[in-house]
């Protein structure tokens, strides 16, 4: 029987009591893999929370530089990783070497045994891919390797049909495809093309024990499991509306009001059973610092250390602050309301605190939702310890492994959610990006990693360290302050379909390797997995240094470096030529702690700046935005003539449906005399939305091309 104890305000307990279920029972275990099971699991919660059976290893196949072979050897950093004439090619053999035109025939991945290709990655690839399972002819794929990597069942005339738009937001995940493609024998993957052309690419695949039957891909599967594709794509397009939960019992509510220092218990439970829903909002006068300095622990079994140990707003991947967001395990509101769908099984017994360890009060409310949970030998806790690394030095020269989870014992690898200050003033992607290092993941016994990766970026399913916002149901990008990648940077990426068991051990490290040397950056982190109990990881208990929100840097001014080589800044408000309905906004996101603020008054208002040309040449002009829940659309002109963007469009959209992005916009280079030149943004409108609209402007910024 489960029986659960709600903490009600007035200190009462009430008793509920259903019948346990059993989860995953033996039978189903005996069933084959097929495209079909392999879809279910994509949206399987509870599955998770059970040791896999058939058991199987995740590895990947990637683009990462080959002479990384020793752990920290002499080329344990290197990044030649699919840019093009590498020093050894990026694959696991040659096999035909390149002819008089430079293109070969090189092997990408060859596994023997059962298995299924579970994920699959590309920033950019030319050339060709053949794709070759139990030996089989025809291949099953044959033609554009971008396209395999990106979007491989779109060429098959079965996928005719499919919802396509809803497809591009759930199978396939920004530059990432989770598109499974199971095998009875064996794969074969191998690419044609030049090695001197770009070709990054992750593949990953599950391997499962020997004797595992499984059904290997057809085209016809995106027929006969159909129904289960459409249920399994609508769950994952909005899981809070389309995921119904398990559970027959109604969400435990609680509310709770920390004075500073306090410790309360929200809710415990009395098991066997399992917390399937967990939702959270928290009140205070400083929400960012309460998000961080309100700690959520939740022991299971008696264990006096909690398995879930981290602040709030990190826990749900809002951190720092409210960032709204919609995952398969997360979701964040606009109102603040954040919700676990991550299933946390228990035997004996669940409790659910908070301890505020901030000065301030807060507040915090919410509900669980309970749920039947048959404890066995294959059943785990879910774990989620929360670190972080204040006043680092990121580097492009003493690059640096950091450990996100080292742990010796039974269990299931996750997911994982970065939380960044990153301080460097250099406002280009290009010269601030502090992810160039990639995820190296031990397995086992392992000597070289099980997985090793191109970049972080990559790992997290995009490309090119872009700075937008956005999130789909197994990755996301909630945060990104700007210019570039600089100020607070969030990032999120859940193992579900491509899930890492490990029997005795898994060490999880990411590498910080930055574009420049940027002393100052935090750099906080959790690896969120299952474990059998008896799993013994390198946690430490966390301190009131750790929980500290770091500040952006006070006054920086942005640096002509890197991307933003040879360049000229001015602060938007010595170039305005008139100040009317104007005024200056203070900010440590803004350079030099200030920015412009215009507000215009009906559409086709203008602004204009008178901005230096030192020199006769090709000049780009940038102007620093502020995009913001207020803001519109804005077009130029150039000494009184239309003037586009670098990308040819004539106007740019500053909304942002939530938050203050600093983002800096290229307009078109031309050829400029030396002399004063007049830049004016015209008013092209807003949504419906917004009744005072308002232009940010922080700087603008000449460069020489």
């Amino acid at each position: 029987m489960l029986k659960i104890m709600h903490k009600l305000g007035l200190g009462g307990l009430v008793l509920f009591a259903c019948s346990a279920v059993v989860l995953g029972a033996s039978q189903a275990d005996r069933k084959p893999i097929t495209t079909g099971t392999l879809f279910d699991e994509m949206i399987d919660m509870a599955g998770l929370a059970s040791f896999p059976q058939p058991a199987f290893r995740t590895i990947q196949f990637s683009s990462y530089d080959h002479r990384s072979r020793v752990p920290g050897g002499p080329d344990w950093f290197a990044n030649s990783d699919g840019f093009g004439g590498e020093p050894i090619p990026n694959f696991e053999k040659v096999l035909r070497e390149p002819d008089a035109k430079g293109v070969g025939e090189y092997l990408i991945a060859e596994c023997n045994g059962p298995g299924a290709i579970v994920r699959l990655w590309t920033a950019a690839i030319s050339g060709t891919v053949r794709v070759t399972i139990d030996g089989a002819e025809p291949a099953a794929f044959e033609g554009s390797a971008d396209e395999f990597f990106r979007r491989p069942y779109d060429r098959f005339p079965q996928a005719v049909g499919l919802p396509k738009e809803r497809f591009g937001q759930t199978i396939y995940q920004r530059d990432a495809s989770y598109a499974p493609i199971p095998f009875a024998k064996s794969l074969r993957v191998t690419w044609t093309g030049s090695i001197r052309e770009i070709h990054f690419y992750h593949l990953q695949v599950r391997l499962y024990d020997a004797g595992t039957q499984v059904v290997s891909f057809s085209p016809k599967d995106l027929e006969t499991y159909r129904d289960t594709i459409d249920k399994v794509t609508l769950a994952m397009s909005d899981p809070d509306k389309n995921l119904a939960p398990r559970s027959q019992q109604s969400p435990q509510p609680f509310d709770e009001m920390l004075a500073p220092s306090e410790r309360k218990t929200l809710v415990r439970f009395d098991g066997p059973g399992a917390v399937e829903r967990l939702s959270v909002q928290l009140t205070a006068k400083d929400l960012d610092l309460a998000l961080r300095q309100t700690v959520l622990s939740i022991s299971f079994d008696g264990y006096p250390w909690g398995q879930v140990q981290s602040p709030v707003g990190d826990f749900f991947g809002a951190a720092p602050g409210i960032n709204p967001f919609q995952s398969l395990p997360f979701t964040v509101g606009l109102d603040g309301t954040m919700v676990c769908r991550f299933a946390m099984p228990f035997e004996r017994s669940c409790q659910i605190e908070v301890q505020n360890r901030g000065d301030q009060p807060v507040s915090v409310k919410g509900s669980s939702l309970a749920m039947p949970f048959a404890w066995n030998d294959r059943s785990m806790h879910f774990r989620a310890r929360w670190r972080a690394d204040h006043d680092l030095t990121a580097s492009n020269r003493e690059v640096q492994d950091l450990p996100f989870l080292l742990a010796q014992g039974r269990g299931v690898y996750v997911g994982t959610a970065v939380f960044l200050m990153n301080p460097c003033p250099v406002p280009t992607p290009g010269g601030n990006w502090w992810g160039e290092g990639d995820e190296k993941v031990f397995v086992d016994e392992d000597t070289r990693p099980s997985i090793f990766g191109t970049g972080s970026e990559d790992y997290f399913n995009y490309s090119w360290s872009e700075p937008d916002i956005f999130a789909y149901p197994y990755c996301g990008q909630p945060r990104d302050d700007g210019p570039g990648n600089r100020g607070f940077v969030a990032n999120f990426r859940w193992h579900v379909l491509d899930s890492i068991p490990f029997k005795s051990s898994l060490r999880f490290y990411m590498e910080l390797f930055s574009h420049e040397r940027t002393p100052g950056l935090s750099y906080a982190r959790i690896g969120y997995h299952y474990a059998r109990p008896g799993l013994m990881d390198d946690h430490q208990a966390l301190t009131a240094d750790d929980l500290r929100l770091p500040s952006l840097p006070e006054n920086w001014e942005p640096a002509a470096r890197g991307a933003a080589s040879n360049s000229v800044f001015y602060a938007a408000e010595g170039l305005q030529t008139e100040n009317e309905n104007s005024r200056l906004v203070e900010n440590r996101l803004w350079a030099g702690g200030k920015a412009l603020i215009w507000t215009p008054t009906k559409e086709r208002d203008r602004k204009s700046f008178k901005i230096p040309i030192e020199e006769t040449g090709k000049k780009q002009i940038h102007v620093a935005f502020g995009m913001t829940p207020e803001s519109g659309k804005v077009a130029f002109q150039l000494d009184g003539r239309p003037f586009t963007l670098d990308n040819k469009a004539e106007d740019i959209d500053l909304h942002c449906s939530y938050g203050t992005l600093l983002r800096s916009i290229d307009l078109m280079p031309m050829d400029l005399d030396a002399g004063d030149h007049t830049l004016t943004l015209q008013w092209k409108g807003a949504g419906a939305g917004v009744a005072e609209p308002k232009v940010w402007i922080d700087f603008i910024w000449v460069q020489k091309r």
